[in-house]
């Protein structure tokens, strides 16, 4: 059964990194309790749709940053993370989830076929988190260059 609307967020731990995070630090889900929290989970750090995803949100941080707590989620490592935080100037944190605890806790690591040949791999999935805990939106199968004003809507009809 999928997450959906109104479904309590699944808890999670992670490392994160960049943003006010710095060098890393651990944060959960309860940490964003009051908040509004979007958890962005991509594939990859560095592969060019992710890159353009996480550039067009480094390109709209000031109007977000004041309405939401925001996270990219991959299971690339820390290292990975930072060396993709400042190659590309991103003003956000990332989460490492290298055992992939928070891709199956919310339901984004999936079969997936490329080139003919089937591998498991994160699906370019944005839960939005509301106050409550509770997920608002979610925003499924997500295309790059789309997902900012995906993200936008979803904030705005909440």
């Amino acid at each position: 059964m999928r997450l959906q609307i109104g479904d309590p967020a699944p808890d999670f731990k992670a490392t994160a990194v960049g943003g006010i995070y710095g060098g890393g630090q651990e944060v959960k889900l309860a940490d964003f309790a009051g908040s509004t929290l979007v958890l962005y989970f991509y594939p990859k750090d560095d592969t060019p749709g992710c890159t353009a995803q996480a550039c067009d949100l480094r390109d709209s941080w000031r109007e977000l940053q004041s309405k939401v707590e925001l996270f990219g989620v991959s299971t690339d490592s820390v290292e990975s993370h930072q060396k993709f935080i400042k190659k590309h100037g991103l003003p956000f944190p990332l989460l490492s989830d290298p055992h992939q605890e928070i891709v199956n806790a919310y339901q984004v690591w999936v079969e997936k076929s490329m080139y003919g040949k089937k591998h498991m791999g994160t699906e370019r999935t944005t839960y939005l988190i509301g106050p409550d805990q509770k997920i608002k939106a979610v925003l499924k199968k997500v295309k790059p260059t789309e997902h900012m004003t995906q993200l936008l809507k979803a904030l705005s009809s909440r």
